[in-house]
């Protein structure tokens, strides 16, 4: 899997990285926890974090002028073990200087034709609006949220516990109600990309030019399993700072643990990012889907529990 990869990529002038995987700062998305450590110095300690994703410093060398870029590295992502969790997991990142989402969804069409090839057959490509989709599966509108709508849609699938832990969070209900009505029919022996998030579920992608509603987002299944998640990836420094502080300030009501600001990328963006998509793929869960086990322990050889 890794040397088609590589492969894919080198056929394709892309450049492979390295960025590290400790690092003063991290994402602020409330979504995720991670894991700290401390940095002990003579007259000082700092504390650092294991990456979630490479995506910022990746990001600050597509500033200072690397051009197309990709990598493949450990990320880590704390309270997250399960059939398709691992604490520490395999990522595949990259980024594709001067292209738009569409042509972005085409390569990865490419790349997993790519590594599908000889194994077995995948029904070809379905991409689908989230609006069209989440509609299709649950009759409500994504995009409008509405607190009785969405409780009376709970307690009638017998999803109850959905209004103690989403309340009034439209992003929470969001996730609540893809993940157990939506996600399960994705990809049944094909790639679905999902595309048009809704703008509360997208910290790091451009609003869509043409729908203030949606953000230019994309999403990956095969066989109801999460790939990988892709942005037009926002360029404003200000709108991304501002979506920073929002963040944050939801940690806080939330009592989750401090992120610190990325200032650097924050500089990078002033200094210019270039027009560019990128996405994450998640390798081990792809790897699942190639071996076509039921398990992501069954692909590592060494799961949190044995390592």
């Amino acid at each position: 899997m890794l040397a088609v990869i590589r492969n894919f990529f080198a056929a394709r002038c892309v450049l492979e990285v390295e960025t590290p995987l400790l690092s003063h700062t991290i994402g602020t998305e409330p979504q995720l926890a991670f894991f700290t450590t401390t940095y002990l110095l003579p007259s000082r300690q700092h504390t650092l974090f294991l990456q979630t994703s490479p995506e910022f410093a990746m990001k600050r060398l597509l500033a200072a002028g690397s051009g197309s870029i990709y990598q493949i590295c450990k990320a880590f992502r704390n309270g997250e073990s399960g059939r398709f969790h691992n604490p520490e997991f395999t990522l595949l990142e990259w980024y594709r200087v001067g292209f738009t989402l569409p042509q972005l969804m085409d390569e990865i069409a490419e790349l997993i034709a790519a590594l599908f090839y000889g194994k077995q057959a995948l029904n070809g490509v379905q991409c689908i609006s989230y609006q069209d989709i989440f509609q299709r599966h649950t009759g409500l509108n994504p995009l409008e949220f509405s607190y009785q709508d969405y409780c009376a849609y709970a307690q009638q699938q017998q999803l109850s516990e959905a209004v103690v832990i989403c309340q009034h969070d439209h992003a929470l209900w969001l996730d609540f109600l893809f993940s157990h009505m939506v996600q399960p029919h994705l990809g049944a022996n094909a790639l679905c990309m999902i595309y048009d998030y809704p703008v509360c579920q997208s910290s790091l992608a451009r609003i869509n030019a043409h729908n203030p509603l949606v953000t230019d987002r994309v999403e990956l299944f095969i066989k109801g399993i999460e790939l990988g998640n892709g942005f037009y990836e926002l360029t404003d420094t200000e709108e991304q700072n501002r979506r920073f502080d929002a963040e944050i300030t939801v940690r806080q009501q939330k009592n989750l643990p401090v992120a610190v600001k990325d200032q650097r990328l924050l500089a990078a963006l002033d200094a210019g990012l270039p027009d560019c998509s990128g996405i994450a793929i998640g390798l081990d869960r792809l790897l699942m889907v190639l071996a076509d086990s039921s398990s992501i322990d069954d692909v590592l050889a060494f799961p949190v529990d044995n390592a």
